[in-house]
């Protein structure tokens, strides 16, 4: 009976532990969107981007002229000719491969740019809402954001503005 008791007296207490704790969220996208840094980032993100692009894109099309000047050539040019051309023309193309890796690969230059600019920004929100939980006793938050298993949440658990007045930043209202 003793043992009974004991373990009843122990569920007990860790059973209103867990009763103790307290859940909010935030919606990291909502507050992203709400910084000027966020959107100054995406923006050059974006340039960054359409610039390479445009970089390889020319690879490409110089590698289709070439292309196809030899097929026009081909019936007149000698063999060695016609392989030296297509060597070059290889050649050329496996650069325009190798480039587009290098910029839009894993770990290429449009991952360390985003690395550069968005991280400091997300580690900055992240700080902010480290900061309400602790200051409000949350002992979890859960993202609303970006494909989350959040099947409902109740507003009045939303600390999203909290943390943006936490980081000094207005709401921006639609």
């Amino acid at each position: 009976m003793r043992i009974f008791w004991t373990g009843l007296i122990l569920l007990s207490t860790s059973f209103t532990g867990v009763l103790a704790q307290r859940y909010g969220y935030v919606d990291t996208q909502f507050i992203l969107d709400q910084m000027p840094a966020y959107t100054e980032a995406q923006v050059a993100l974006t340039k960054y981007s359409e610039q390479w692009v445009q970089e390889i894109e020319v690879l490409f099309e110089d590698v289709e002229k070439k292309k196809q000047k030899l097929k026009e050539e081909e019936i007149l040019l000698p063999a060695e000719m016609i392989k030296s051309r297509q060597k070059e023309i290889d050649e050329l193309e496996q650069r325009a491969k190798e480039l587009q890796k290098k910029r839009f690969g894993v770990g290429g230059d449009l991952f360390l740019k985003r690395e550069e600019l968005i991280k400091p920004i997300q580690d900055q929100v992240f700080k902010a809402i480290s900061d309400v939980a602790a200051e409000s006793g949350y002992s979890f938050v859960f993202d609303k954001a970006n494909q989350s298993n959040m099947l409902y949440a109740d507003p009045k658990f939303d600390m999203s503005k909290q943390v943006l007045r936490k980081m000094g930043i207005k709401l921006v209202t639609n």
